[in-house]
């Protein structure tokens, strides 16, 4: 059985493929098992998954025939076919240093209690220039899943993808699998399910390069503006389950509306007003729609260069 089982769900990723595979198989620890998953791809991505066939780390090569149209329920297809001890979902577009497993995974190793160990990534572009980092103000750090969730699960995702995570897989079978309903935003619900199993390890060295372009999956989502209606709803969920409080709600309702306000008139009229048709109508009555719409108006006001 192999210690980790390496899930990379690609779906028209041929430009991109064959880097991210490379650097999988170049890892310094080697006990791994490899899935390959197509989801119906036109872009001879098939080609190039062929040639690693026959190689000994790849366990399974699947294609889909017919498209999922979601990448979540790929994740589910991986998982499924997993027989690793840790899950590793390396997206197809992605690429990482050789120590990511090395390094991710001796926390998991001696601490039982701990479902994701996790290090901070480079958003590049297309090109694979350096558009963003991700910040943790530590080289190593283990929170209990629920302060994880309060303080670093509010205002957004601070697991940017999949690929800069390892996670415990026996924990999957009990997590509640409402995350596959979402097209963009499932992961940062799996995140917060699975954060409050156990602990949480924050690496903070740089190990995952996260590739931002036209045909990534959440580009139509943030385009569009439908990531705020699932953001929205995700926040809604956490709340009334009682996994976050009114405080925390507010926070992550406020950061939410903030980012839509600025960047509002990208969207046309009609998605403008079906997103201001959810944020009329916050889940904690201890946030004011009006006060916060009050408040961004005057924020953009006093800040007019922040409106785009």
């Amino acid at each position: 059985m192999p210690t980790v089982s390496v899930i990379i769900p690609n779906y028209n990723h041929a430009k991109y493929l064959r880097r991210r595979i490379d650097s999988v198989l170049a890892q310094t620890f080697q006990d791994f098992e490899i899935i390959l998953l197509d989801d119906c791809s036109t872009d001879g991505s098939q080609d190039i998954i062929e040639s690693y066939r026959g190689n000994t780390s790849v366990s399974h090569i699947v294609y889909n025939e017919e498209n999922s149209g979601s990448p979540f329920k790929q994740w589910e297809k991986g998982i499924v076919l997993a027989k690793g001890k840790y899950i590793w979902i390396a997206e197809s577009d992605d690429w990482c240093e050789c120590n990511l497993l090395a390094s991710l995974l001796p926390p998991l190793e001696a601490d039982s209690r701990c479902v994701i160990s996790y290090c901070q990534c480079y958003m590049v572009d297309d090109e694979g220039r350096i558009k963003s980092q991700s910040h943790y103000p530590r080289l190593q750090e283990s929170l209990r899943g629920d302060r994880f969730v309060r303080e670093h699960m509010v205002k957004g995702n601070a697991i940017w993808n999949a690929s800069m995570a390892i996670w415990r897989r026996e924990l999957y079978a009990g997590l509640k699998k409402d995350f596959l309903d979402y097209r963009f935003c499932g992961d940062w619900l799996f995140w917060i399910r699975l954060a409050l199993t156990g602990t949480v390890n924050i690496d903070g060295r740089a190990l995952n390069y996260f590739r931002k372009h036209d045909g990534d999956v959440s580009g139509p989502a943030y385009s569009s503006g439908y990531n705020f209606v699932e953001e929205l709803h995700l926040l809604s969920t956490v709340y009334k389950e009682g996994i976050i409080g009114d405080v925390e709600y507010k926070v992550g309702y406020k950061a939410k509306f903030r980012d839509f306000w600025r960047r509002r008139q990208r969207f046309d009229t009609q998605v403008q007003n079906t997103i201001m048709s959810y944020f009329r109508k916050p889940a904690s009555k201890k946030t004011s729609y009006v006060k916060v719409l009050g408040s961004a108006i005057w924020d953009n006001w006093k800040h007019p260069s922040r409106k785009h």
